[in-house]
């Protein structure tokens, strides 16, 4: 186990790592000086219950905070999802049904705590505050702000510019989320740079209802598998937490070099030095591929399990090391359909290892195909009874038995 840190500077350190901006860092360590465990505050909408990468890198860095002994409050907006959050959307959006929201939330606590230790992560709803608020209670919430102050939001401006509709609703939901934060009498909110307005809204609020203003901490977007635009499920660039271990590997290791330090910056869970070295031998020459299935072992292992991690490789579709077979090995039966024998290009062919006759005694002529581990030339054929493994090229395998 990675020896937590101890002084302000160490815990300074990580918290900064993998972060945008935080507000303020003085006021960050402050707090810290204050020598108790701080109320750390994340707020989700359940809107999309089935996370990806680019959801954990703010889930990360709770962990990096509980790690260090704060208490971690994971709020699910079961009351906010009713009013739709409109950051940064071009129209209104609408808002989820209870059931919706049931669902949901139940499906984000369960892969949660993939990373956040259970025993130790207060899972909160804001329905258990907001049920309970009269009309006026809403009022004097919404007369803290003013419109022109509201119209300051980027999304809100560009609509209003725009001549889209903004409804009043839409309104309360910076409010709304900013009045979660004197709830919970939160230390410190955490929350995507699309969520700076509203973090910062929980900063200005608690200073209005006479608690001390939280700090804002905002993380990244992170870039999808193309390494241009943000992780997202429409766009096929995401690694679901949920993929199997193959899926998830080969992922990985199709990413961009360029993205490597990035993601271990955000996912891993690596110390930073442990990081800038395994980048330094990638500069001094050693193989990117190398480097990305570091980070996919650890990933992998996080999400399944450590032999799912081991084996991930082994999955149809991954390239294996020398000598190792896919877990899923397929099984082919050939006739001999009244030959004596049957040799390697026809076996390549009837087993579907190679494309067309021609490409079959390409591999032979290559080197390419082996049969129990050694190359075999045109001569090779097999006969009734007998089975072995055939591997052909880089990812084409197959139990082959004559019948």
């Amino acid at each position: 186990m990675t020896e937590q840190p101890s002084t302000i500077e160490e815990q300074l350190a990580l918290i900064q790592r993998g972060t945008q901006e935080i507000l303020s860092e003085e006021d960050l360590v402050a707090k810290l000086k204050l020598g108790r465990p701080l109320r750390i505050k994340a707020g989700f909408d359940p809107t999309a219950p089935d996370l990806h990468l680019g959801h954990t890198v703010l889930i990360n860095k709770l962990k990096h905070f509980q790690d260090l002994g704060h208490e971690i409050y994971f709020l699910i907006g079961d009351y906010t999802a009713k009013i739709g959050d409109p950051s940064g959307k071009s129209n209104t959006r609408p808002p989820l049904s209870d059931e919706q929201i049931k669902i949901n939330a139940q499906t984000y606590a369960e892969q949660v705590f993939k990373i956040l230790d259970k025993d130790k992560t207060r899972i909160v709803f804001n329905s258990e505050w907001f049920n309970d608020m009269s009309a006026g209670d809403m009022i004097q919430l919404g007369s803290q702000l003013t419109v022109s102050r509201m119209l300051e939001r980027d999304d809100f401006a560009k609509r209003y510019a725009a001549q889209t509709p903004i409804a009043i609703h839409e309104f309360l939901y910076p409010l709304v989320q900013g009045y979660d934060s004197i709830a919970l009498k939160a230390d410190v909110e955490l929350g995507g740079t699309d969520q700076t307005f509203n973090i910062l809204m929980g900063r200005t609020l608690q200073g209005r209802y006479g608690q001390e203003p939280q700090v804002c901490i905002t993380v990244p977007i992170l870039e999808g598998l193309d390494g241009v635009n943000k992780m997202s499920k429409s766009l096929g660039n995401y690694v679901g937490i949920y993929d199997a271990p193959g899926t998830m590997y080969q992922k990985l290791l199709s990413m961009p070099d360029t993205l490597i330090h990035r993601y271990f910056e955000f996912l891993s869970f690596k110390p930073m030095e442990e990081v800038e070295a395994l980048m330094t031998e990638m500069e001094n020459g050693r193989n990117p591929q190398e480097i990305k299935r570091i980070l996919a072992e650890e990933l992998i292992e996080r999400f399944h399990d450590a032999d799912a991690a081991a084996n991930a490789h082994k999955s149809a579709g991954n390239v294996l090391a020398d000598g190792e077979l896919p877990v899923d090995l397929p099984e082919v039966m050939l006739d001999l359909e009244g030959q004596e024998a049957l040799f390697i290009t026809q076996i390549l062919n009837q087993a579907e290892l190679a494309k067309n006759n021609s490409a079959a005694k390409d591999m032979v002529k290559r080197g390419a195909v082996k049969v129990d581990g050694d190359v075999v030339d045109g001569s090779f054929s097999l006969t009734s009874g007998q089975s072995v493994v055939i591997q052909a090229g880089k990812k084409g395998y197959a139990r082959v038995t004559v019948g």
